[in-house]
C-alpha cells in the first residue's frame, strides 16, 4: 500500500485503498507523505482521529525516519478560542446560567496559559459545553482584519503555521468548508497542496452533500440574537427598542421550533410547507427579522460593532424567504429538529460531478483509504459516489486470523426486528452474553429508542458497570469503560466507528439489527427516487451499500489487535432469511460462524479461561 501511495504522490492520479483493521494503513500513507517533495494535506474523519494522528502516529514516524518535515494540526474555527469574544462576554456575562459562568472562568484561566488556543486542551470543557458559542467565532460573526484582537487571533496563527508546514493534518469538514469558501471567491481557510490523503474516506460522500447544499438554522439565528444582545447591553443600553425587538424575534424563533412538536424528528420540508401553522410561524420570523433590520439601521452610527450583524440579519431574512422555494431539481428539501432548534436543509442528491470538479481543479494527487470502502469485494460504489477515475485501486486484507480470533453468531429463535418483543429478547440475550464475557461488552443499536429500552432492562440486573451514550461525552464514556475493564457500553451511530478498544477490555459486540437508514428519512427517499429515474434499482444502488459499510464499521470494533479474541452477535434474522443477507456476510471478515448462542457463550467463557 505504501508503494502505491508513493507512486500516486509522485506521478499524480487517484488511489483508492481499502485496508482492513491491523494493516497499518496510517503508516502506509504517512511514510510516503514524509518522503514526498511537495506539500501534503492529510484529512481524517473526526477531530479525535486528527488528535491521534498528530499526537501519537506522527511523532513516532518522525523519530524513526529522522524526518525534519514540519507537520501541523489545523482545525475548523469552532475549535479555537476567540480572545475578542471571550473578553466581550467576560465584561458582560451573557446569561445567568451557572454552568456558562463557571465554564467562562475556566476558559479565561486557559486563555492566560495557552499558546495554540485549541479548546481541546482546555480541561473540563467538553465538545458540547454550553460556553463554546460565547468564546469561539463563526464565519458569520468573525470581524476578520477589523478585529481589535486580530494580531492575537489563534485561527490566524494556526493558518499561518499551515502555510509554512510540509504536512498539514485536517479533517473532512474543514476540507469541504475550504472548498465552499474558494467556490464563493473568498480567501481559502487552508493552503493548497500537491497531494491530498483522505483517511476514513467512506465518510466523504455524506459530508460532501452537506457542504454542497445549504442549511438554514435557528441555532445560528439564536447565536446572532445573543451577539446583538451583548452589543445592546454594553454599547447602547438606552436603545430600548432594540432590546424589545430582539426579545420579539427570539420568541418567534422559539415558537417556530414548537410548531414541529416536542420530539426531535426529520421530515420532508415540502410536506411541512403544506402545514399552515408552520408557514405562519416562518412568516412571523421573517417579519421580525425585517423589523430588526430597520431598528439596527438607526443604531449604525451609535456603535461600529453593529455593522457586521446588521448585514447578517439581511442574510437570514433572505435565507428564510428562500426556504419557500422548493422548485430546484436534483435536491432534497428536508428538515430536522433537535430539542431546541430547527434546521432546514437543501441537499444535492449526487455530489460526484462536483467532487470530480474539485479533483480536476486542484491538479493534485488524491489518495482515499478506509477499512470500509468495498461492498461485496468491489470498490465501484465508493468511486462512483465521488465521480473518481482511480489510477490504482485495491483491497488489503487484514492480517488478523479472524477464523481463530472471532466467532460470528446469528442466534436462532429471535423475534423479527420490528416485533414489540424484540427489546425483551435483546435484554434476555444480553444478560447471558454479558455474564459469560464478564462484562466487557459493546451493545450497538440502530435507534435511541431500542438503546433506552434495553438499558432500562439491564440497568439494575447486572453486576457490572453499565454506561450509555448521552450520559457524558463520548470520550469520557470510553475512558470509563476502559478504566473499569469489565464494563458494558450501549451506543448508537457514533459508537459504530472511530472507537479503538484493544485487549481483553472488550470481548463481545452485540448489534441489534442491520443498520439500514430509516425508510422515512426524506433524504434517503429523495436519493432512491433519483436512482429510480436514472434506471437503477434504488435498494441495490442506495440502501444496501450504505448499510453494508455501516455494518462493517460496527463489526470492526471487535478485533483491534493480533491478540484480541471475541464474539460478534448480530440479532437480525434477515441475514439468513433474505437474499441480500449474503451481500452483508461476504463483505464481513471471514470469521467462524454459528447459529447456536450456547456456542458463543462457551467461546466467551473460554477466552476468560485462556487468559487465566
Amino acid at each position: 500500500m505504501a508503494i502505491a501511495v508513493e507512486e500516486t504522490i509522485q506521478n499524480g492520479g487517484q488511489c483508492i485503498a481499502e485496508a482492513g483493521t491491523g494493516t497499518g494503513k496510517t503508516f502506509a500513507y504517512l511514510i510516503p507523505a514524509f518522503q514526498s517533495k511537495g506539500k501534503v494535506i492529510v484529512s481524517t474523519g473526526s477531530k479525535a482521529l486528527q488528535e491521534q494522528l498528530f499526537h501519537r502516529d506522527v511523532p513516532t514516524l518522525k523519530k524513526v525516519l529522522g524526518s525534519g518535515k514540519k507537520v501541523t494540526l489545523l482545525k475548523g474555527r469552532a475549535n479555537y478560542l476567540c480572545p475578542y469574544r471571550l473578553s466581550q462576554h467576560l465584561s458582560h456575562v451573557p446569561t445567568d446560567d451557572p454552568d456558562v459562568m463557571h465554564q467562562l472562568a475556566m476558559v479565561a484561566k486557559f486563555a492566560s496559559e495557552t499558546h495554540s488556543g485549541d479548546l481541546a486542551d482546555c480541561v473540563g470543557i467538553e465538545e458540547d459545553a454550553k460556553v463554546l458559542p460565547y468564546v469561539t467565532s463563526t464565519a458569520d460573526n468573525c470581524l476578520g482584519k477589523e478585529c481589535p484582537d486580530y494580531e492575537d487571533c489563534y485561527i490566524r496563527k494556526a493558518r499561518l503555521k499551515a502555510v509554512d508546514a510540509d504536512v498539514v493534518v485536517i479533517n473532512h469538514h474543514l476540507f469541504f468548508a475550504d472548498m465552499a469558501v474558494k467556490d464563493l471567491g473568498f480567501a481559502e481557510l487552508m493552503p493548497t497542496a500537491d497531494s491530498y490523503i483522505f483517511d476514513e474516506a467512506h465518510q466523504l460522500p455524506e459530508i460532501a452533500s452537506d457542504y454542497f447544499g445549504e442549511t438554514i438554522s435557528t441555532k445560528a439565528l439564536q447565536a446572532l440574537i445573543n451577539d446583538l444582545r451583548v452589543i445592546y447591553r454594553a454599547d447602547i443600553p438606552d436603545m430600548l427598542q432594540l432590546g424589545k425587538t430582539l426579545n420579539k424575534l427570539e420568541t418567534s424563533v422559539a415558537d417556530l421550533r414548537l410548531v414541529f412538536g416536542g420530539d426531535g424528528a426529520r421530515g420532508d420540508w415540502r410536506e411541512a410547507l403544506a402545514n399552515k401553522p408552520i408557514c405562519d410561524a416562518m412568516h412571523r420570523v421573517i417579519a421580525n427579522l425585517d423589523f430588526l433590520y430597520k431598528v439596527l439601521k438607526l443604531c449604525l452610527d451609535r456603535s461600529e460593532k453593529i455593522e457586521h450583524p446588521f448585514e447578517k440579519v439581511m442574510t437570514f431574512k433572505s435565507q428564510f424567504e428562500r426556504a419557500f422555494d422548493t422548485s430546484q431539481t436534483g435536491f432534497s428539501y428536508w428538515f430536522e429538529t433537535t430539542r431546541r432548534f430547527l434546521s432546514i436543509h437543501i441537499t444535492p442528491l449526487d455530489v460526484s460531478s462536483k467532487f470530480a470538479q474539485i479533483v480536476k481543479t486542484t491538479e493534485a494527487s488524491f489518495v482515499f483509504t478506509s477499512a470500509t470502502l468495498s461492498v461485496d469485494n468491489s470498490l465501484e460504489h465508493f468511486s462512483r459516489s465521488l465521480g473518481l477515475k482511480p489510477t490504482s485501486q485495491f483491497i488489503v486484507e487484514s492480517p488478523f486470523d479472524y477464523k481463530q480470533q472471532a466467532l460470528l453468531c446469528l442466534p436462532r429463535y429471535l423475534p423479527e426486528t420490528r416485533d414489540d418483543l424484540m427489546p425483551h429478547a435483546l435484554v434476555k440475550l444480553a444478560k447471558q452474553v454479558i455474564e459469560a464475557a464478564k462484562g466487557r461488552t459493546f451493545l450497538l443499536f440502530t435507534s435511541y429508542r431500542a438503546m433506552h429500552l434495553v438499558y432500562e432492562g439491564l440497568n439494575t440486573a447486572l453486576q457490572y458497570p453499565i454506561f450509555m451514550q448521552g450520559q457524558a461525552s463520548k470520550r469520557i464514556i470510553l475512558e470509563q469503560f476502559i478504566r473499569h475493564g469489565n464494563a458494558v457500553l450501549l451506543g448508537t451511530a457514533s459508537f459504530w466507528e472511530g472507537v479503538d478498544v484493544r485487549g481483553d477490555t472488550l470481548s463481545c459486540v452485540v448489534i441489534d439489527k442491520l443498520p439500514f437508514a430509516s425508510p422515512d428519512d426524506p433524504l434517503l427517499q429523495a436519493r432512491m427516487r433519483d436512482a429510480e429515474m436514472r434506471g437503477l434499482e434504488p435498494f441495490d444502488a442506495i440502501q444496501l451499500p450504505q448499510a453494508v459499510i455501516a455494518l462493517k464499521q460496527g463489526v470492526g470494533r471487535l478485533i483491534r489487535d493480533a491478540n484480541d479474541k471475541g464474539v460478534l452477535i448480530i440479532c437480525d434474522n434477515r441475514l439468513v432469511t433474505r437474499k441480500y443477507g449474503q451481500t452483508f456476510l461476504s463483505s464481513l471478515p471471514d470469521m467462524s460462524r454459528t447459529r447456536d448462542l450456547n456456542k458463543a457463550i462457551r467461546f466467551l467463557e473460554n477466552i476468560d479461561k485462556n487468559e487465566k
